[in-house]
């Protein structure tokens, strides 16, 4: 089970397990979304950009750090509705081969009675294998009250 609104702390700091981006991953993130960007898809056209080779969608790496952030059980069984990203910077591309995790940091809690919990306010910083920022944003996430006994 995961932690109840109550049970949020301001400065409270979680590190996720870690994932390794795939060319299957980017492939079947472009099915999905509808977003075939040949950056992402195509590595013969990727080598003449900026980047060198093919990066990940910028929000496939938001998705994957949604993903990661629910592995850690914090949210499993608690969480209300994910309500709002207020910033994300995609600040380094994430290329094939990259190993992100996330770190999560809780800034902010507001009990919300009205819903039966509270909104509590996350940071987060997106990172690959050599600890650089890939992405980082806030999120705001509703969580359930414990249950009166």
């Amino acid at each position: 089970m995961g932690l109840y609104f109550e049970e949020f702390t301001v400065g409270q700091k979680i590190v996720t397990e870690k994932r390794t981006i795939t060319e299957a991953d980017i492939m079947d993130f472009a099915r999905l979304s509808g977003d075939d960007n040949r950056i992402h898809t195509d590595p013969e056209f990727s080598k003449t950009t900026p980047f060198g080779r093919q990066i990940a969608h910028g929000l496939l790496g938001l998705s994957i750090a949604s993903g990661l952030a629910w592995k850690t059980g914090l949210m499993d069984g608690t969480v209300i509705a994910f309500r709002e990203v207020k910033e994300w910077k995609f600040v380094k591309p994430v290329f094939i081969g990259d190993t992100l995790h996330a770190e999560l940091e809780t800034i902010e809690t507001k009990a919300l009675p009205r819903i039966g919990g509270g909104s509590v306010t996350i940071n987060i910083e997106v990172k690959n294998q050599n600890d650089e920022v890939c992405h980082r944003g806030t999120w705001v996430v509703l969580i359930m009250s414990k249950p009166q006994a």
